[in-house]
């Protein structure tokens, strides 16, 4: 597929562009049923994130805001004049940036599973550890404790298949992604400002993201279409395939054709 400003990505169907940017450790294969389906009424774009999949590192430390302008840099090359971002996780707080440097070209834009807070102390204390554990141990035993308490079933068939996902992921990029996450700014201004509409998904079970928050988030913004999916953890693409598809369906169909 193709490739620009050293960015993989898929490019399916005809319509209003829509950009699906994954999350921590995954790549554009998490989108893969909901490009198909998307596909068939819009235009839709799947990055793997630098560093992630068949996307290339940044040799210099980078925040999520470089990461944010690459992406916005990767667009202008497309000659992509609007279009709507959905970011999951990591990918929200991409979308955040992307949205606070450029609002101008967003129509309207999702979080999935993502929050516009920065990350608490004790969180950013829970990072370190991170980047210590992987420093020492390497990436694949860190995604074998990481990636099953995202889902609310540990029986999720979805586990397995993404543990070997992620576990693809170069330590270089983890350690880089973990520092820039932590070190990330608060974006509620984002939510603040922005007068278009916002999607907001978020999963009921969510032990990093309370709903309790994505509520106050959600009052903050002029227009948004806030969904708690009782049930659902950090990965209601697969938890909730379906509904969060018609969800994001739904969105798309409304905003993406005004």
């Amino acid at each position: 597929m193709p490739e620009h400003s050293g960015i993989f990505y898929t490019d399916h169907g005809k319509g209003f562009p829509v950009l699906l940017i994954h999350g921590f450790c995954e790549t554009h294969e998490i989108w893969d049923s909901f490009s198909r389906e998307l596909s068939k009424n819009f235009r839709i774009l799947s990055i793997d994130l630098p560093g992630f999949g068949k996307s290339k590192l940044p040799q210099e430390l980078f925040s999520i805001a470089d990461v944010g302008a690459k992406v916005l840099q990767w667009l202008q090359e497309l000659g992509i004049k609007s279009c709507i971002p959905i970011g999951h996780s990591l990918g929200g707080y991409v979308a955040l940036e992307m949205v606070h440097q450029k609002p101008e070209l967003f129509k309207a834009f999702g979080l999935f599973h993502s929050t516009a807070y920065p990350d608490a102390e004790e969180r950013k204390l829970s990072r370190n550890k991170v980047i210590e554990f992987v420093s020492n141990h390497g990436v694949v035993p860190f995604i074998e404790s990481f990636i099953p308490p995202l889902f609310h079933d540990s029986t999720n068939p979805h586990i397995q298949p993404l543990v070997r996902l992620a576990s693809q992921t170069h330590v270089e990029t983890l350690i880089a992604y973990v520092k820039a996450m932590r070190d990330r700014p608060d974006r509620t201004n984002v939510l603040q400002n922005f007068d278009r509409a916002i999607l907001i998904i978020a999963g009921e079970k969510d032990s990093g993201i309370s709903p309790d928050s994505m509520i106050k988030q959600a009052s903050l913004a002029s227009k948004v279409n806030l969904n708690l999916l009782p049930e659902v953890a950090h990965m209601g693409m697969f938890e909730s395939e379906g509904k969060t598809l018609s969800l994001v369906k739904q969105f798309l169909t409304q905003e993406g054709k005004k």
